[in-house]
């Protein structure tokens, strides 16, 4: 992987356990020379990825609807950073620029860019890896949820499998290094219900 695109909140909590994670992706990330690629805020998380990938010398390429830098929240101090007219648009370019991605804890813009781009994969419009990070087990529940999803036949095992899931940052990278995406038909025909 060359560049990842990293879906994360607006928002921070405080919490030194995420941060701690924000600062082992950003090391992991630039000691294997792999661009940033992420909303391109200096708010939250967002920004905290951002200046820990900086500031270790790396590449961060930020994508923000213009709206957004109306509100004075785009971060100025990237190595790129393209402004596009809606949301749509940002998450079709962060995608066109990555090569595998990390979703962070945050709120709901972020798991709906998770979702998004996992529809896209099971639909194999793109093979990208999707990784994500369950810091301090934030994502247990959603991951129980995709696990009910299979029980009742909502969600094919092999779809379900497509998430890569790791509560370390170093491990999740690796994970995601040697994953080759294979999705199913999302469709359920009676030949292959299981």
């Amino acid at each position: 992987m060359k560049s990842i695109s990293v879906f994360c909140g607006a928002n921070f909590n405080g919490d030194p356990l995420l941060k701690q994670a924000i600062e082992q992706l950003a090391e992991v990330m630039v000691s294997r020379d792999i661009t940033l690629v992420f909303g391109g805020g200096k708010v939250g998380v967002m920004g905290l990825i951002a200046d820990a990938i900086l500031s270790r010398g790396g590449k961060a390429i930020g994508v923000i609807p213009q709206f957004l830098m109306d509100k004075e929240v785009g971060h100025t101090g990237l190595t790129e950073l393209h402004i596009v007219d809606n949301m749509h648009q940002r998450k079709q370019m962060m995608n066109d620029l990555c090569d595998g991605i990390i979703t962070l804890p945050g709120g709901i813009g972020t798991l709906e860019e998770f979702f998004e781009v996992l529809t896209w994969l099971q639909l194999g419009l793109h093979n990208h890896p999707i990784g994500l990070l369950n810091t301090g087990g934030y994502y247990d529940s959603l991951l129980k949820q995709l696990d009910v999803m299979v029980e009742q036949k909502f969600l094919k095992p092999a779809n379900r499998e497509l998430v890569i899931t790791s509560g370390d940052p170093i491990e999740l990278v690796s994970l995601m290094s040697n994953f080759d995406a294979r999705p199913d038909e999302v469709w359920f025909k009676d030949r292959n219900l299981f």
